[in-house]
Order: structure tokens, then C-alpha cells, then sequence
């Protein structure tokens, strides 16, 4: 394995950096979006950020995961908001996958120039479950994530025009992206009891005869950078996805979970790096005693304990990138990583860094954040534990 980055990959990170590094300082864009429209044009304009991992057919560079993988570790180092984790990572792939030639046609190019952003909405609080990244895989390949009947969800039936078409009714809780996204990929449940699954459907938020029958609502998120809505049906007109396969759209999602899994992981080790950077310049500025406080040994060791876990990190998810199948535990480290570090960068910055409107607290929220959005931490480690068979749960005697 040749670990090196291509010229071209190191250029995308070198000129992803200078771009954000002429941008607003780390937290939210206080836009309604939820992101910088400006910024995001130029990133999709200038860099094809949101095509790199699509396929060039469609309009998207053809790039791999490792690409975009660095353009999300960049992305955490500025903690910019933008909708290239719900339009890139998970929407944008599973509509390559399962989507017919017509929907991908219309919709990939789209996509890939930053022209149209997607999100994905699973019912529920059960996105890292229905990616196969957390929970037990019998329920993720029924489909029991999804509810249905008196589990709530979203249900999905034929219209009564016999077109082809659906619709939707029904809630998500928790939508990336939600609020703003145009197109929305629902996942819904259908069919009676015997037929019962789970397949996903197209959503236009954008106007149309169903406008007024779906309804979103932008929460109050602990971590504003990563606006999150409610989304509510009622017999929204809606397009099949694909083919009626149950199991295809299982085996999408997982694959999908897994690469969303590196990518997240790669953000996170930005953010964290971000973090010590950031908290290793102020220990040398802040001055205790007459001298920099970062010039005091307990403070190295406590530094120097975060550039390695930060290294670590930053191994696991590049080989995540490389093999999107180590995706979760590479995940998991991060994600911890980003957690030590951010409480550690408040507690070093002192009586500054406990305000809460301290740049280190956002990415102390990120951390947080991300752990509620694809975690938690220990989760995704016991899924991959059980995955690989390290460990089984005998029943004796009814007891578990």
C-alpha cells in the first residue's frame, strides 16, 4: 500500500485551505440556509467540491473517496458550514446507487455543480442504524429502523391516479439539512403486514403541487453549523427511487454508511487539529508567573498527549479513506479524539475559553454534535466488534 497522496490530492488540500483561509472565523453563518450560499458557489464552481467522488458521466470529476476525504478534513479545520455531508456523503451516493438512468441524469449533475443540495431523512433517531453503523443487522436489514404502523415514521402508498407516483405522510425528527435542502430522499415505510419494507423515496421541496403538503421546521441546534430540521408529510407527492428492492436499498445504505463513516471521521480529525493549533498558539501567548504558560511541563505533557492522539486519528481515517470498510472504528477514534481535544483546548484557554461564545467551544459542540448525528462513540464500536465476530451474547436461561 502506497499511503503518499497524489499531486493532484495534495493540491486539492492546499488549495481548499487557502480558499477557507480567506473566510469567516470558525461557527455559524448566521445565513437561513444554515451555510454561506457565496461561499458554497465557490467551492462548487471553482473546486467541484460537491462532484469530486462523482462519476464524470455525470458531470463529477470521478474522484475517490480519498479525495473527498481531504476536502472534508479541511472542511473541519475551518468548521464551515456547508451541505456537502447531506449532499455528498449521504444523498448524492445513494441516488448513484439505486437511482434509474433518468433520475441520475437529471439529478447527478445537478449535484455535482452545487446547483441543487439534497437530504437524506430517516425517521426517527436512527440514521447511524439505518447506514449500518450502529444496531443490531437484523433490524437494519428489515428495515425496523424506519417504524411503520404504530412505530411512527413515514408510510408510503401508491397515488390513486395509478401513474407511478406516491405519497408520502408522516414526520422526521431530524433532518441534515433539512430546512434548505431542495430535494429531500425519504425514507419511508410501505406495504402491509406479509410485503411490509422500507425503500426510499424523491421529495421536491422546491414548489409544485406539494409544497403545501410538506412542511419544515429549522430546530435549535446545540451546534448551529450543523442545522438540523423537522420534516412533515401529508400525502406528499413523492418518486420511487430506483426499483421496488427492499434489499438493494439495505445494502445501499450500508455501503453508503461506510464511506459517510471515513468521511466524518476525516472532518473530524480537522477539527481537532484545528483545535490544538489554535490552543497551542494561545498557551504561548497567555503569560502566568511572568512567562507563557505554555512554557510550564504539566501544560506540554497535556499537549503533547493530544498531538498524539490527534496523529492517531489522522492514521485511522486516512486508511478509512483508502478502505471505507474501517469506516466506523476509524469514526469511533475520531470522534473521541475531537472530544478530548475540544474540552481540553477550553480548560487551557481558561477563563476564556469557558464562555460559551469562544471559538473553542465550537468545536466543542461539533464533537458533541457528531457523536448525537453518527455516534455514539462505544456503539460504533461494538457494532464493528460483533460485525467481526470478536465477541457473541449467549442466552441463559433467559438471561442476557
Amino acid at each position: 500500500m502506497d499511503a503518499a497522496f497524489t499531486p493532484e490530492q495534495s493540491a486539492i488540500r492546499r488549495t481548499l485551505r487557502t480558499a477557507l483561509s480567506k473566510g469567516a472565523p470558525p461557527g455559524p453563518s448566521g445565513q437561513p440556509t444554515g451555510f454561506d450560499p457565496g461561499l458554497w458557489a465557490r467551492l462548487a464552481a471553482e473546486l467541484g467540491l460537491p462532484g469530486l467522488a462523482l462519476p464524470e458521466v455525470y458531470g463529477g470529476a470521478g474522484g475517490t473517496t480519498v479525495e473527498l476525504a481531504l476536502a472534508f478534513e479541511e472542511l473541519g479545520r475551518a468548521l464551515v458550514p456547508t451541505p456537502l455531508l447531506a449532499t455528498a456523503a449521504l444523498t448524492g451516493p445513494l441516488i448513484a446507487a439505486l437511482g434509474n438512468e433518468r433520475q441520475r441524469a437529471e439529478l447527478l449533475p445537478a449535484l455535482a455543480d452545487g446547483s441543487l443540495t439534497a437530504a437524506l431523512a430517516v425517521p426517527g433517531r436512527s440514521l447511524a442504524t439505518a447506514l449500518g453503523l450502529t444496531g443490531e443487522p437484523r433490524d437494519i436489514a428489515d428495515g425496523l429502523w424506519a417504524g411503520g404502523g404504530r412505530a411512527g415514521g413515514v408510510q408510503a402508498r401508491p397515488a390513486p391516479d395509478g401513474g407511478g407516483s406516491w405519497l408520502l405522510y408522516g414526520g422526521v425528527d431530524q433532518v441534515l439539512d433539512g430546512h434548505s435542502a431542495p430535494l429531500l430522499l425519504v425514507a419511508a415505510h410501505t406495504g402491509g403486514f406479509p410485503r411490509a419494507r422500507t425503500l426510499l423515496f424523491l421529495v421536491r421541496a422546491d414548489g409544485g403541487d406539494g409544497s403545501s403538503r410538506l412542511t419544515r421546521t429549522r430546530w435549535t441546534a446545540l451546534d448551529e453549523t450543523r442545522p438540523h430540521a423537522r420534516v412533515e408529510l401529508r400525502d406528499a407527492p413523492a418518486e420511487l427511487l430506483g426499483q421496488d428492492s427492499a434489499g438493494a436499498v439495505s445494502d445501499a445504505l450500508a455501503a453508503t454508511g461506510r464511506t459517510a463513516a471515513a468521511l466524518l471521521a476525516a472532518e473530524a480529525v480537522g477539527a481537532a487539529a484545528s483545535a490544538l493549533e489554535r490552543t497551542v498558539g494561545y498557551v504561548q501567548e497567555r503569560e502566568q508567573f511572568g512567562r507563557p504558560i505554555g512554557s510550564f511541563q504539566a501544560v506540554k505533557h497535556r499537549l503533547a498527549d493530544l498531538y498524539a492522539a490527534v496523529q492517531a486519528a489522522r492514521s485511522a481515517a486516512y486508511y478509512a479513506a483508502w478502505d471505507p470498510g474501517a469506516g466506523a472504528l476509524a469514526l469511533a477514534q475520531c470522534l473521541e479524539a475531537l472530544r478530548t481535544v475540544a474540552g481540553e483546548a477550553i480548560q487551557l484557554h481558561g477563563g476564556i475559553g469557558f464562555t460559551w461564545e469562544h471559538e473553542a467551544h465550537h468545536f466543542f459542540k461539533r464533537a458533541a454534535s457528531d457523536e448525537l448525528l453518527l455516534g455514539p462513540v462505544h456503539r460504533l464500536r461494538e457494532r464493528a466488534a460483533r460485525s467481526a465476530g470478536l465477541f457473541t451474547v449467549r442466552d441463559t436461561a433467559g438471561v442476557r
